[in-house]
C-alpha cells in the first residue's frame, strides 16, 4: 500500500502539477492583460497627444492673428498724429491708433512702439514730437509725464541693449564714424573694422546690410522712372500738399547707406548672436532628460516626432508696398510783428513694408520689429513686449484651462532655451528646476514666423487611465482572484482526495483484519468442537468466544452497512418516541455481556427528573451509538489501571436528556478532538499504532446523533474522555 501510494499521486506531485497548470494560464493571462493595458495606455498618450496638437494649433492661430493685426499698421502710425481720410481732400488729423495710453494691444505685455530711423534716432507714437505745449496735443500735465516716462522706459531698454543710442530727436546725431564704433564695441566686434567700414562706405558691412543697401538700389532705380507731380493746390485750411512718388536720384546718391545706426537691429537674429545667447543659458532643452518610449512603439508615431521639430506651416510672408501720407509742420509765413505759426504739411510718399521679426533681447525683454524702406533709408518700426506677460497671456493661460494641465507640464523655449516651464497640475505656478521635468516626451512644435523660435513641449507628470482601463484593470484582478482561488480550491480537494484515499485503504486494511481475526478464531474454536477435541467443562467458554466474536462480527457489518447507506445518502430512520427508561434499559441489555468479557465494571446512571422524559429518536440507532461509543472506551482504555466505564443520563434543558459514556484511559489530545470525528480517522502513527479499529464509528456516531436531531461532543476528564450525546 504504501508503495502503491509513493508511486501514485502525492502532495508533493500534486502542488507540483497544479503549479505548472498554474503557471501555464498565468503566463499568458498576464501578458494578454499587459498588452491591453499598454494599448489602453497608447491610446491614452494618443488622445492627449492630439489634445496638445490641437492646443498648439490654437495658441499659433492666436499669435498669427495678432501679429497681422500690427503687420497691417501702416508706416504712419509709429507717429504720435496721422491723417484721416483722403489725403487729397481731407486736412483732418487725429491721434494714431499706436499713440493710445495706457498702450491698447491685443498681445499681453506689450509695453509700447517705438521707432528708429536711419540716422539711429529713437521715436515712439506715445509722445508727440515737441513737449512744450500739452494743450496742443489735448493733453494734461499728468498724462504727459505718464506717456514721457514710457518712452524713456522704452529707450532705456533698447539702450541698455544696444540697440539705439540714448539721444532724442531734439539731440543732435553723432557722426557716422563715432556711431559705427560704438556699434562695433556693442556688437563684440573690432573698432578697426567697423572705421575701415565707415571710411569705405558699403565696404565689410555684413550680410544683412548688403542686402538692404541692394533692396535700396532697387527702390532708387524705380523711383527714377516714375516722375515727380506738382503739388496740389492749397485747400481752405491752407494746407500745402507734397506728393513725392520716389526719391530723387541725385539726393539718393549723395547719402551714404544708413546701416551703421541699426546695425545692432541686423544682428538681433544673426547665428554668431543666438550662440553667445545659447552658451550664456545655464538651461536648455538639450538638458532635458526627457523619454520617448511611446513613439517607439507606434510607426506613425516617428513621423509625428519628425514634424516635432518643424515650424508650424506658416501663411505667406513678404514685403509690402504701401502709400502712406504723414503729416509734417513746417513754419508758415507771418505778418511783421506776429510770430510765426507752425502749419500743418502733409507729404504722400510711397514705402515698402517688411514682415516682423521676433528677437530675445539680453534683458529678457522680446522686441517685434520690422524694416521700412523710405526715399532709399530704412527705418526700423517695432514694440517692446514683456517675457513673463507674454507667456502668460498668451500660452500659459489657454494651457492651464484644458485638460493638458492635468497630467502634462508645458515647457516654452527660445532658441532651444528655456524660458518658462508651466505646471498646470500642481497650481504651483512656474517652476524652474529642470528635473522635475524628466517624464515622457508628450508633444513638441515650433510655432509660425515671425515666432518660429519658440518651441512649445508637453511632458507627463501622469498619465490618466485610458477609457476602458478600469474595467480591464478590475476584470484582470478579478479573474486573477478567481484563477489564484480556483486552483487553491483545487489544491485543498486534491489534498482531501488523497487523504481520503490513504483512509480508504487503510479502512479496508483495518477491515480486512478486523474480519479475519474473529472469523479465525470462529473457524478454529468450531473444528476444535466438530472433532470433539474440547472436554465438556471447556466446550462452554468456547460456545461463549464463538458467540462474541459472532456479536462483533454483526457489529462491524452494520457499521458498514450504516456507512454505505450514509454514504448513497439512503440513511432511513424511523424516530419513535421512547422514554429514557426504556432506552437505559436497552443500552444495558446490549452491552453488558460485552463489557464484562472485555474485563471493564459498567454502572448505569439515570437521574431521576430524566425517569419520565420521552426522546424523539430510533431505537436501533440510539442503541449502536452507545455501543460504539463502548467500544471505543473498551479500546482505549484496555491497558488504564482502573476498567471501568460510567454511563450516565442527565436532564439537559426542559425537554433534552445529555447521554454520557466516560471511561479512565489516556483521554484525547485537543488537536484530535474535532478530527476523531472524522470518517476513516484514526489516531496515532499506521506503522505505530498500538489499537485496532476501522475509523468508523465515531463518525458513524456523529452522523446518526445528527440524524436523530442532536449533538455529540467530546470532553477530557482527569484521567480519561467523556463522550456527550445530547438527544431531545
Amino acid at each position: 500500500m504504501a508503495a502503491s501510494l509513493r508511486h501514485g499521486l502525492t502532495p508533493g506531485r500534486l502542488r507540483l502539477f497544479l503549479a505548472v497548470l498554474f503557471l501555464a494560464l498565468l503566463i499568458p493571462f498576464a501578458v494578454l492583460v499587459w498588452q491591453t493595458q499598454q494599448q489602453i495606455k497608447w491610446e491614452a498618450f494618443h488622445q492627449y497627444r492630439l489634445l496638445a496638437e490641437e492646443l498648439s494649433q490654437r495658441i499659433d492661430s492666436e499669435l498669427q492673428r495678432w501679429i497681422a493685426a500690427e503687420e497691417a499698421h501702416s508706416y504712419a502710425d509709429y507717429q504720435f498724429l496721422v491723417l484721416t481720410g483722403d489725403p487729397n481732400t481731407s486736412s483732418y488729423v487725429q491721434r494714431s491708433p499706436l499713440a493710445t495710453y495706457p498702450v491698447e494691444s491685443s498681445i499681453p505685455g506689450l509695453l509700447g512702439y517705438f521707432q528708429v530711423d536711419a540716422e539711429g534716432v529713437f521715436s515712439t507714437p506715445a509722445t508727440p514730437e515737441t513737449l512744450d505745449n500739452p494743450e496742443r496735443w489735448g493733453l494734461s500735465a499728468e498724462e504727459l509725464t505718464q506717456r514721457t516716462a514710457l518712452r524713456d522706459t522704452l529707450l532705456d531698454i533698447l539702450s541698455q541693449n544696444q540697440l539705439v543710442q540714448r539721444r532724442r530727436t531734439d539731440d543732435k546725431p553723432v557722426s557716422l564714424a563715432d556711431e559705427a564704433t560704438s556699434l562695433a564695441d556693442a556688437m563684440g566686434l573690432s573698432s578697426r573694422s567697423y572705421s575701415s567700414s565707415a571710411e569705405s562706405g558699403a565696404g565689410g558691412l555684413n550680410e544683412s546690410a548688403d542686402s538692404s543697401w541692394s533692396r535700396a538700389a532697387e527702390m532708387d532705380s524705380t523711383a527714377q522712372t516714375e516722375p515727380t507731380p506738382t503739388p496740389t493746390p492749397a485747400t481752405p485750411a491752407a494746407l500745402e500738399r507734397e506728393i513725392a512718388q520716389g526719391p530723387a536720384q541725385e539726393e539718393y546718391k549723395a547719402k551714404s547707406p544708413p546701416v551703421y545706426a541699426q546695425q545692432a537691429f541686423d544682428n538681433l537674429n544673426s547665428p554668431v548672436l543666438e550662440q553667445r545667447q545659447r552658451n550664456q543659458s545655464d538651461k536648455r532643452l538639450e538638458d532635458l532628460k526627457l523619454q520617448s518610449s511611446f513613439k517607439k512603439e507606434n510607426v506613425a508615431s516617428k513621423s509625428l516626432s519628425k514634424a516635432a521639430g518643424v515650424s508650424a506651416p506658416a501663411p505667406n510672408r513678404s514685403s509690402r508696398i504701401e502709400q502712406t501720407a504723414l503729416v509734417e509742420e513746417v513754419e508758415s509765413e507771418a505778418a511783421p510783428g506776429e510770430p510765426a505759426v507752425a502749419a500743418p504739411k502733409v507729404k504722400i510718399f510711397e514705402s515698402e513694408v517688411d514682415p516682423l521679426e521676433l528677437a530675445l533681447l539680453d534683458s529678457g525683454q522680446f522686441v517685434l520689429f520690422r524694416k521700412v524702406w523710405r526715399d532709399g533709408q530704412r527705418i526700423i518700426q517695432g514694440a517692446i513686449i514683456e517675457q513673463n506677460d507674454f507667456i502668460e497671456g498668451a500660452i500659459a493661460q489657454a494651457f492651464q484651462g484644458t485638460a493638458l494641465a492635468q497630467m502634462s507640464n508645458m515647457v516654452v523655449a527660445f532658441q532651444g532655451d528655456i524660458l518658462q516651464t508651466v505646471s498646470g497640475s500642481t497650481r504651483r505656478g512656474y517652476m524652474d528646476q529642470s528635473d522635475e521635468l524628466n517624464g515622457e516626451l508628450l508633444h513638441q512644435v515650433r510655432l509660425s514666423a515671425p515666432l518660429g523660435d519658440f518651441q512649445l513641449l508637453w511632458t507627463i507628470n501622469r498619465l490618466p487611465a485610458g477609457p476602458g482601463a478600469q474595467v480591464v484593470m478590475w476584470a484582470s484582478v478579478i479573474l486573477g482572484g478567481v484563477l489564484l482561488l480556483g486552483f487553491i480550491m483545487l489544491y485543498r480537494l486534491g489534498l482531501r482526495q488523497i487523504k481520503l484515499a490513504r483512509q480508504q485503504q487503510d479502512f479496508v486494511s483495518a477491515v480486512s483484519h478486523e474480519l479475519k481475526t474473529p472469523l479465525t478464531s470462529i473457524r478454529m474454536y468450531g473444528e476444535m468442537l466438530r472433532e470433539g477435541w474440547v472436554d465438556e467443562e471447556k466446550k462452554r467458554e468456547y460456545y461463549d468466544f464463538i458467540h462474541d466474536e459472532s456479536e462483533r462480527l454483526s457489529r462491524l457489518i452494520a457499521n458498514v452497512l450504516q456507512l454505505a447507506r450514509m454514504e448513497r445518502n439512503d440513511l432511513k430512520l424511523e424516530l419513535k418516541s421512547v422514554g429514557a427508561q426504556a432506552l437505559m434499559d436497552m443500552v444495558r441489555s446490549k452491552i453488558s455481556s460485552q463489557v464484562e468479557r472485555a474485563g471493564f465494571e459498567c454502572s448505569y446512571e439515570l437521574d431521576p427528573s430524566c425517569v419520565d422524559r420521552e426522546l424523539h429518536v430510533d431505537a436501533d440507532a440510539f442503541v449502536q451509538v452507545i455501543i460504539n461509543l463502548v467500544d471505543n472506551a473498551i479500546k482505549f482504555s484496555s491497558k488504564s489501571e482502573r476498567k471501568r466505564i460510567e454511563i450516565h443520563a442527565r436532564p439537559r434543558g426542559a425537554k433534552s436528556v445529555a447521554w454520557s459514556v466516560r471511561d479512565y484511559g489516556p483521554g484525547v489530545q485537543k488537536s484530535q478532538m474535532k478530527k476523531i470525528f472524522q470518517l476513516f480517522y484514526r489516531s496515532g502513527n499506521e506503522l505505530t499504532r498500538e489499537t485496532v479499529g476501522t475509523g468508523i464509528g465515531l463518525a458513524l456516531v456523529r452522523q446518526l446523533t445528527r440524524a436523530m436531531g442532536g449533538e455529540v461532543d467530546v470532553l477530557n476528564r482527569s484521567p480519561g474522555a467523556e463522550f456527550e450525546v445530547v438527544l431531545s
